[in-house]
């Protein structure tokens, strides 16, 4: 009896070993149909990380254009600088994707794995994968950019004179920092005082 009884417990422990492993093994498929379905996600994100230096390149760029570069140069120089960026980020896209679509896995997948339950997955993959969802993240992107487009115009009146402000504080911090460089010369001095007015004349 003792060994029936242990033959038995051996046997249902090994069930529920397999049915655990089974478990597991169907959650991490699940994790990672999720994963498969989101690669959009991790493209937008990886262009979005190539494009950011660009965009710093550029921010930096912009006031050594007004202030060293002819005027009648500046257009040309700045299609010049344009298609350098374009290469650059159409370079480096796919090296991030590639870096995101391996590291996903590792990073994201045990967070899913974590806080999401087998049946929520099943219900997360089945929403990805309905035409419903997948036609609203084709739409979204455009919608996206015209409502940013709107709303930088709508904003545009209130938010011009607080950048130019900005613009001017910065400047004038920089110029001091650098001695007058900026404005035309370290050794450029400094703008006189306004003269007093002078009292009117007695009659």
């Amino acid at each position: 009896m003792t060994l029936s009884k242990t033959a038995w417990a051996t046997a249902v422990a090994a069930t529920l070993a397999l049915t655990t492993l089974s478990a597991h093994a169907d959650k991490k498929e699940l994790v990672q149909k999720v994963l498969t379905l989101q690669q959009s996600v991790f493209d937008d994100v990886s262009r979005s990380i190539a494009e950011q230096p660009a965009r710093q390149l550029v921010a930096g760029v912009r006031p050594i254009m007004v202030q060293a570069v002819p005027e009648d140069k500046r257009d040309a120089t700045a299609k010049q600088i344009d298609v350098e960026i374009k290469k650059y980020i159409e370079a480096a896209t796919p090296i991030f994707r590639a870096s995101a679509t391996k590291l996903a896995p590792s990073v994201v997948g045990p967070v899913l794995e974590e806080k999401f339950s087998e049946d929520e997955l099943k219900q997360l993959a089945a929403l990805l994968e309905s035409p419903a969802f997948k036609k609203y993240q084709g739409v979204m992107p455009e919608a996206t950019q015209a409502l940013m487009e709107k709303v930088v115009n709508d904003a545009r009146p209130q938010i011009t004179t607080k950048l130019q402000q900005l613009d001017a504080n910065v400047r004038k911090i920089l110029d001091t920092a650098t001695g007058g460089k900026l404005s035309g010369g370290a050794s450029a001095p400094a703008p006189a005082p306004a003269p007093a007015a002078k009292p009117a004349a007695k009659k």
